[in-house]
């Protein structure tokens, strides 16, 4: 679309994935912050805003689709909607938008795009879509070739029939150029020059550089400030103007407080709009000071005082995240939609050069009417036949209820679960053995359902924990991986406490992995080398804190994820145990 109405020059040369500007986003092929662009097709200037699909994400989705009066829904044309597809699609319906459904990747060779309506359809029922809704324009595409379709039988040479959909089925924004001005902000950027800037839409009146205008809080309080700036997107880029009209998405520089779901609005005459509803977080964990022998080495960010400003500066632009003050004051009780909203926040602070160690993640309960509720989540699984039984089994210790189970074009089973979110978490690291890494799973927030007293099978795994600081031997690691799974190889240095494997048994097992073999005139070191090691787990950020039990931490720096037992000395551990 950006390519096809000459949105930028260098289009060619931003490679695959334009609107993915974070390394992380890059990396995982996944978006985790809402992106503005706009083009111009026939005179028209058409604002696009790129969501996140993911539920962890929600909060951006949230705030994101108030700008919108419409929405076009990917659908793969081999795959159907995937569980992602139903969060967003069920916010956007929430607000009443209407949607264009843009069957996508129709030259795959198990393409089946009748299919995918009809599955997209479905999810619209079930979702509860109005009968306006449900009438939905259907567009063909291939992403690649850069043309569209609204007939299978007669393909496209370029993307006009999208947009000539676009213009016909999305209405212009409902607004009122004659009424004082009201802009709700939902998104904040911050400039060298020009300050903290509030991004919204115009939903009335007009905007002047110069202007006398009110930031309007949440809480009703009024604040008096002057436009200093005014920004608009023209392509990828924001460009500078002197006014903008209601229905324009635009940037406003001049005051300095500004927050999320704050109303900025006439001077003379301030009217507050409904401030931005948020669902409220599922998981929670605890961020604090590392306290490994490690601390300090590998980071440059260290202290409380830093990882607090860090997180209070998240804050203002995450507004799904919440964070509070523990009694030590050398850790904080961060809130979130899920794992992945949190791993994403640890991963990206370890990049900026923090160092922290963080807790098992815990599911947070709700009550209502005296009543206690916990979250549910809906969880696809795509694995090879074979491995049936084991996902079965697996799932069925972790209270998840089988919905459905088809067979894909390639012979694999396609499962979706309804399971409770404490039954979520570990269920990855789990199934990792059991499918020899072969799953694929996804999972997404779903509901509230009334909390189950009956026993979900802890994370009860047993850790091969290290008793000795120094740094690893292949010799010793021989051994020590007849006792279970290691995490590390040779060469690595590692402290009394640290967890280097997991046990084969449901039980910890302290092993010294930098023990070397004693030299004799009947030995030497040179016979190491016919010692075979099995090539050792990677545990990535998130497969961690998948891992990790009550009694267990997860040490991350900008170089090393490490896990650790919380109490490091083996005598004060069973002190604690027994007490």
């Amino acid at each position: 679309m950006l390519k096809q109405t000459e949105a930028a020059r260098n289009l060619d040369q931003m490679g695959e994935r334009i609107l993915d500007s974070m390394d992380l986003e890059r990396e995982r092929g996944i978006t985790i912050r809402a992106k503005n662009a706009s083009i111009v097709y026939n005179g028209v200037k058409i604002n696009i805003v790129d969501t996140p699909g993911h539920a962890d994400f929600g909060g951006e989705v949230e705030r994101t689709l108030r700008m919108a009066d419409g929405v076009l829904l990917l659908v793969d044309a081999k795959e159907g909607p995937m569980p992602q597809t139903k969060f967003v699609l069920r916010k956007a319906l929430e607000l009443g938008l209407n949607a264009i459904v843009v069957v996508n990747k129709i030259d795959k060779p198990d393409a089946d795009p009748d299919e995918a309506v009809n599955k997209t359809f479905d999810l619209f029922s079930h979702l509860q879509a109005t009968h306006e809704q449900h009438d939905f324009p259907i567009v063909y595409t291939n992403a690649v070739t850069g043309t569209a379709t609204l007939d299978l039988d007669h393909p496209g040479t370029d993307l006009k029939p999208l947009f000539e959909t676009i213009l016909k089925n999305v209405p212009a924004p409902a607004v009122n150029v004659n009424e004082p001005l009201q802009i709700l902000v939902l998104a904040l950027a911050n400039d060298p020059y020009k300050g903290k800037m509030g991004i919204g839409k115009i939903s009335s009146g007009k905007i002047t550089k110069g202007q006398n205008i009110a930031e309007i809080k949440v809480d009703g309080t009024i604040v008096k400030g002057k436009v200093t700036d005014i920004m608009i997107y023209e392509g990828l880029k924001q460009v500078a103007v002197e006014s903008a009209e209601a229905g324009e998405i635009v940037s406003v520089a001049g005051l300095s407080g500004i927050a999320i779901g704050e109303t900025i609005a006439d001077a003379d005459n301030p009217k507050q709009l409904p401030p931005v509803e948020v669902d409220q977080p599922t998981v929670q964990m605890t961020f604090g000071v590392n306290t490994s022998p490690f601390s300090g080495k590998e980071g440059k960010l260290v202290t409380s005082r830093q990882i607090r400003e860090r997180l209070m500066k998240e804050l203002e632009t995450n507004v799904a995240l919440r964070v509070e003050d523990m009694e030590s004051g050398e850790a904080f009780l961060v809130s979130g939609r899920g794992e992945l909203h949190l791993a994403v926040l640890i991963e990206q602070m370890r990049r900026e050069g923090f160092e922290m160690q963080v807790s098992q993640p815990q599911v947070i309960m709700h009550e209502k009417d005296g009543k206690k509720f916990e979250p549910f989540e809906l969880v696809t699984i795509d694995v090879p036949g074979e491995y049936q039984g084991a996902i079965i089994e697996e799932c069925g210790v972790r209270k998840g209820n089988l919905l459905s189970i088809d067979h894909t074009p390639t012979g694999e089973l396609h499962m979706e679960y309804d399971m409770p979110t404490r039954g979520v978490i570990g269920l990855k690291a789990a199934l990792m053995t059991k499918v020899r890494g072969t799953a694929i799973v996804n999972h997404i927030f779903n509901k509230y359902e009334p909390f189950n007293a009956e026993l979900i099978r802890a994370n009860t795994h047993g850790s091969l924990i290290a008793f000795e600081n120094g740094q690893s031997t292949g010799y010793a690691l021989d051994t020590a991986q007849e006792r279970g799974t290691l995490f590390i190889g040779p060469g690595v240095e590692v402290y009394t406490g640290q967890v280097v494997g997991q046990s084969a048994r449901d039980e910890d097992i302290e092993i010294n992995v930098a023990k070397e073999k004693k030299l004799s005139n009947m030995r030497s070191k040179a016979s190491d080398a016919a010692i075979l090691l099995a090539p050792p787990r990677d545990m990535t950020l998130e497969l961690a804190l998948e891992y990790i039990g009550p009694d267990e931490l997860v040490e991350v720096t900008p170089k090393s994820v490490r896990l650790r037992k919380r109490i490091l000395d083996a005598n004060e551990r069973k002190r604690a145990q027994k007490s």
